[in-house]
């Protein structure tokens, strides 16, 4: 078993869940820290375990540019390379054809990188995709798909939607023949997850979606969101393929990540979720806080001696004020990002304990009406 659905919410889609991996189990709805490069910016990963945070995400492609799988392979694999006891899921590199559009070119068998650091091309296939997750030792390997840009004309959005079919395929086949070859103990629950494409468009998005259950995936995640498209149709988008997809498998959202977001996609019944937000957001300043964000940047937190949240528990809040903060992001002191960023991984990882929390208790509605009581937008 890989994963386990455990409690329904009435009224809703919302579940309560257990993904089994060979480093843990991960209780669902969960959020994923971002760690793309091996690290979670300025935070030790002892801070995250402490926290109970049981599951992080690296990425395959930017390890495969710097420092090697290779390198990666002579530590023991990437768990052992960067210290981290608990599970990784690995993206597959799909997203930085988005992201890195100036730097790649797209041809049927694959995808040709010229690495933005030292010039040097990577051609990314689906096999050396999984294959180069498996060697990473990854615990959830994610296939390489095809992220188009939104707005995309009809005819490419087909053609980026077929492609990511056809390259899952040929990817489910290397995992499939290299289980045996690559993994240590090929019998534990190590999963493959199906990235589903489409836009915005809902008919190419269940079309994609029945077509990765035909070649069945240990999960599938929906890609593709967040690169522009309106917030209303991000959800329309979810809302659809979550209702459509096999009930038994964990739903995954990529890169979506506000946290009122992640209480809407709760309610629509998606399971796990990663976003750079929290990290991204302390390195300009920002803090999470129940009311929202605040930027403690701005000159009125410059005399304010009270902590970033009086309801947070997290070491930040616990000894520091927002003026002591202030002073360290004014004098560039790396303390500052470092405070910011785990205060607001906590915030995230309380989020989703008290999320698990009522849908244990049968009072999710309740938790639903409260957040939207308070009317959180971006």
């Amino acid at each position: 078993m890989k994963f386990e659905v455990i409690q329904k919410s009435g009224g809703s889609r919302a579940r309560l869940g257990r993904l089994f991996t060979p480093h843990g189990v991960v209780e669902t709805p969960c959020f994923m820290p971002v760690g793309t490069s091996a690290t979670v910016k300025a935070i030790f990963p002892k801070d995250l375990e402490e926290e109970g945070i049981k599951l992080i995400l690296a990425n395959a492609y930017h390890l495969l540019f710097r420092p090697g799988i290779s390198v990666i392979k002579e530590f023991g694999g990437l768990h052992q390379f960067m210290g981290w006891d608990g599970a990784i899921l690995t993206d597959s590199g799909g997203f930085q054809v988005f992201s890195l559009s100036p730097f790649c070119k797209i041809f049927p068998e694959g995808v040709r990188f010229k690495s933005p650091v030292d010039g040097s091309i990577l051609m990314l296939t689906p096999e050396r995709a999984i294959h180069a997750q498996m060697e990473l030792g990854s615990d959830i390997v994610m296939s390489l798909d095809h992220c188009p840009p939104w707005p995309s004309k009809e005819k490419d959005l087909l053609e980026a939607t077929r492609r990511t079919i056809q390259w899952a395929k040929r990817g489910k086949e290397t995992w499939m023949q290299q289980q045996e070859k690559v993994f240590s103990n090929p019998s534990a629950p190590y999963s493959l997850f199906g990235i589903i494409q489409g836009g915005t468009d809902e008919k190419l998005r269940l079309y994609c979606s029945e077509e990765l259950m035909k070649i069945g995936f240990d999960g599938y995640a929906i890609g593709g969101l967040s690169v522009g498209e309106p917030h209303e149709e991000s959800l329309a988008v979810v809302e659809t393929v979550s209702s459509f997809l096999d009930e038994k498998a964990p739903k995954y959202v990529m890169g979506m990540g506000q946290p009122w977001q992640i209480i809407q996609m709760v309610d629509l019944g998606i399971d796990l979720f990663d976003c750079v937000l929290p990290t991204r957001l302390a390195r300009h300043g920002s803090a999470y806080v129940e009311e929202g964000i605040i930027h403690i940047k701005n000159a009125r937190f410059r005399k304010d001696g009270s902590p970033l949240d009086s309801r947070c528990s997290c070491y930040a809040c616990r000894k520091f004020s927002r003026g002591y903060i202030h002073h360290l992001l004014k004098s560039k002191e790396i303390l500052g990002i470092m405070l910011l960023s785990m205060h607001n991984l906590l915030f995230y990882n309380r989020l989703m304990k008290e999320i698990r929390s009522f849908l244990a208790h049968g009072q999710w509605l309740d938790f639903l009406a409260r957040w939207k009581d308070k009317k959180l937008t971006k």
